[in-house]
Formats: C-alpha cells, sequence, structure tokens
C-alpha cells in the first residue's frame, strides 16, 4: 500500500497524506464484504433503517466540519458545501420514508391454488465509484438506497474528495452500518481498476464519459448490473416572451453555481432574438457579480478548480471561440496565484463549430447563441451526443411543454435549471450514462426481482 496526497486546489498545498490501497487490498475488502453481506441482508429493515437515521443524525451534527473538509479538498466555496450537506437530508429522508413500499413483497396473482409474488432481494455487493464534485450527493445516491435495500458497499470516493469518503465511512460505521458492510476503497484510476476486477454484483459509476466507457468495456463481459451516470452539454433556451433579466440571472446561477463543476451546469444557451441583447446584457451583468476568492469566505462565489488538468481544457476552448469570431464579454483566462483557478467566462456570437458549443466544458465557461425561433433552438439543443438536461424561460407553460417533449434529455425543466429531486429520476439520454438514481426507482435499482410460484397440495 502507498500514500495518496491530498491537494487543496485553491492553494497548491498538501493538506493530507492517506494510505492509499493496492490490488491485494482491494481484493481483501471484496472478500470481506462478499462475506458479509448475507448477514446484512437478514437483518430486518427497521434496523437497517435506524442505522441510516443515525447516520443522518452524524451528518446534522458534524455539518460544519464535514463542509470544511470538502471545501479544502474540492475548492468548492464553504456556502455551497454547507448546501450540499443540507441538501442532503431531504434526500435521505426520502430514502427512508419509501423503501418499505418499495421492497414489500408483492402477490400479483392468487387463485385455485395457484399464488405468484415478487420478491425484491438484494443485489449482493455492489462497487460505488463516485465522484468529486457533489461527493456527498452523488455518493449517498447510491449508498443509502444500497444499503436499506440489504446490499454490501465497496466505496471508492474520487481521488479529488479522499477525506469526504473517509468521513461517510466514519459516520456510517458509527451509526452502526458493519466495517465489512460498507468498505471504502482509496486511491486514484489503478485502484478502480483492480475493483473492477473483484466478483461483483452491481457497479454504479459517476464520472466522465471517457472513464464510463472503458469502465463499460471492462465488465461487459462479466454480466454485472451496470450503472453510469456520466457527463453532459446541457442546453436552455430563452423565448421571445421571458422576462431577460429574471431568466438570465436563472441560467447565469445554473451556468456558474459549484464553479461551473456540474454534470447538469447549464452549458451553452440560446436566445431569441428579440431578447438576445437584453439577456445577454443581464446575464454579463449578473456574472460580474460573481466573486471568486477564498472558498472559506463566505461571500466567495466563483471556487478553484478542483483538477489542474481541467485548466487546460478550458484555456482550449477559450481559444478555439476567439479564432472562430466568439465575443468575449467577461473572463477568459485563467486567474492569477496559486492553485487552479479560472475566470467566469462569457462568450456570445458562437456557433456549433465551436468546441465551446459542443464539448463539456465541466468550469465556468458559457456560450450564448442567438436564434430565429423555437424550431432552430430545438434543432441545436438535440444537436449534441449527450442528454442529460434542458430548459426552456418562457411565460407559456404549454409551449415550454411542446419544446421540451422534442428534447432528447432525461431531466426537462420550465423556468429553472441545475435542479435535482429526489422524487424524481436521474437519468440520460446518449453518453450522458445509462440507468438512473433517486426516486422510487433509484431504490428498486439495488434489488434484484425475483419470482415466487406457490401451489398448495
Amino acid at each position: 500500500m502507498t500514500q495518496l496526497a491530498i491537494t487543496n486546489p485553491a492553494t497548491g498545498q498538501k493538506i493530507a497524506d492517506v494510505l492509499a490501497d493496492d490490488a491485494a487490498s482491494v481484493a481483501h475488502k471484496a472478500q470481506r464484504a462478499r462475506a458479509a453481506q448475507p448477514a446484512w441482508a437478514k437483518v430486518p429493515l427497521a434496523e437497517r433503517k435506524a442505522c441510516i437515521a443515525r447516520f443522518r443524525e452524524g451528518v446534522v451534527r458534524d455539518l460544519p466540519q464535514l463542509a470544511e473538509v470538502m471545501t479544502r479538498e474540492t475548492g468548492k466555496p464553504i456556502t455551497m458545501s454547507r448546501n450540499e450537506l443540507n441538501g442532503l437530508l431531504p434526500r435521505i429522508d426520502f430514502f427512508l420514508g419509501m423503501v418499505d413500499a418499495v421492497t414489500a413483497p408483492e402477490k400479483v396473482y392468487d387463485e385455485g391454488g395457484m399464488t405468484e409474488r415478487i420478491e425484491h432481494a438484494p443485489l449482493g455487493v455492489v462497487a460505488n465509484i463516485s465522484a468529486w464534485n457533489y461527493p456527498w450527493f452523488v455518493g449517498c445516491n447510491v449508498i443509502v438506497p444500497a444499503l436499506l435495500t440489504g446490499n454490501a458497499v465497496l466505496y471508492k470516493p474520487s481521488e479529488f474528495a479522499t477525506l469526504t469518503g473517509l468521513e461517510i465511512a466514519r459516520l456510517l460505521h458509527e451509526a452502526g452500518v458493519p466495517q465489512d458492510v460498507f468498505v471504502p476503497v482509496i486511491g486514484a484510476g489503478p485502484v478502480g481498476a483492480a475493483l473492477l476486477e473483484q466478483k461483483l454484483d452491481g457497479l454504479f459509476f459517476t464520472g466522465s464519459y471517457a472513464t464510463g466507457a472503458r469502465i463499460a468495456q471492462a465488465v461487459g463481459s462479466k454480466l454485472v448490473k451496470l450503472q453510469l451516470e456520466l457527463g453532459g452539454k446541457d442546453p436552455a433556451y430563452v423565448c421571445d416572451d421571458a422576462d431577460p433579466k429574471a431568466a438570465a440571472e436563472s441560467l447565469a446561477d445554473g451556468a456558474m453555481y459549484n464553479t461551473g463543476q456540474s454534470c447538469c451546469s447549464v452549458e451553452r444557451i440560446y436566445v431569441h432574438e428579440k431578447v438576445h441583447d437584453a439577456f445577454l446584457a443581464h446575464f454579463v451583468a449578473a456574472v460580474k457579480g460573481y466573486k471568486a476568492g477564498d472558498p472559506m469566505a463566505d461571500d466567495t462565489y466563483i471556487g478553484a478548480i478542483t483538477r489542474a488538468p481541467q485548466l487546460d481544457v478550458l484555456d482550449a476552448q477559450v481559444a478555439d471561440a476567439k479564432k472562430k469570431g466568439a465575443m468575449l464579454h467577461v473572463g477568459g483566462e485563467r486567474l492569477k496565484g496559486p492553485g487552479n483557478w479560472f475566470a467566469a467566462t462569457v462568450f456570445s456570437n458562437v456557433d456549433h463549430t465551436m468546441e465551446i458549443m459542443r464539448e463539456e466544458s465541466f468550469g465556468p465557461v458559457i456560450g450564448i447563441q442567438k436564434v430565429k425561433g423555437d424550431d432552430e433552438a430545438v434543432r441545436l439543443m438535440n444537436d449534441t451526443r449527450y442528454g442529460l438536461t434542458a430548459g426552456v424561460y418562457t411565460h407559456d407553460r404549454a409551449r415550454a411543454e411542446r419544446i421540451l417533449s422534442q428534447v432528447n434529455a432525461g431531466s426537462l425543466y420550465w423556468n429553472c435549471c441545475d435542479r435535482v429531486s429526489p422524487r424524481l429520476p436521474w437519468s440520460g439520454y446518449g453518453d450522458s450514462g445509462i440507468g438512473l438514481t433517486l426516486s422510487t426507482y433509484g431504490i428498486e435499482a439495488f434489488t434484484r426481482p425475483r419470482a415466487w410460484h406457490l401451489r398448495s397440495a
């Protein structure tokens, strides 16, 4: 086993060394989880729910400390770290409130001495390779329903959110989840590859399309249940009857929140030519009001870029847009100083020959394109290999629903954006992934329906 260095992306300074796994320790952890899972599945659901309820209590109790840990290792502004943790609580409540109904046996036929019943059994041992941008949200979307339904979990947090992953493990173990039932696996890419070599009953990954595609190839022949929550190039369309100021302020936040490091960030905006100029002026004004600075300060809105290589991606998109004639209104460059920083950036006069309108940015960069009407907007919104979310801004609900019904996306928004609800499934089209989390379907995802045929003698 080796040491994994944890670095603060806002300062470039190392903040911790953590013991990382190797292939042998990953295999040993997988064996432990396999041995422990049957006993956990036999624990009454009420007791498993009590463990998760105590986990929730631990999050509430330690929330200030947990927020600081997340901010130090990801560069997320502290207010947004607190928001994520507070937003986690209703998700846990949803899972606790719905798991009984979702997993209850279903008697679907009972006549002539024959009874047919559906049982919802746990998958067994599931691996969760999670993301760094919302480590509590995306991790617990898998961890909580998986544990509630009787699975053992091998949890690999991103190497850029390792300390947060260890905090999740600490709180679960303190809450009564056995250490061999929830097992953190620590390290970077090679550790994830070692995890894929284990005997698994389910694999749940959140991250980039490129990594997701490699995972699918690696486990395809093993016939393991696979869910991939991948990226997006999420569009929004502002109609000619929309309030340009209200739409601009909403979409600016949707594009720049968490420094644009969200799979469901607004990444391209189409604006009807009748309101384009007014919308653009309000949008630029809103972005110019976002303060970049110390992520630990309550008034910071733009934080650090978590992964240093992403700065090169943003540089390339900006250079490509400039070369092809886009108009830069604000930003467009790295910010000076230590750490990983990029200015909030707004372009207009963009088109689909530019990478900024086609490839995922995952940073505080946005292109705004003028369109003549609804048909052009729909065509451009669908001109992508992704399909995670899409939004329309208009006073006319029927118009919004008509437009959105033509867009290939898993989540559809009217007069809002960048929103997730535990009551609704989170899924995508195309290169945005396969499978889903959240909603009752996101509980069923961790179960295996079994058919019972019972004939009386």
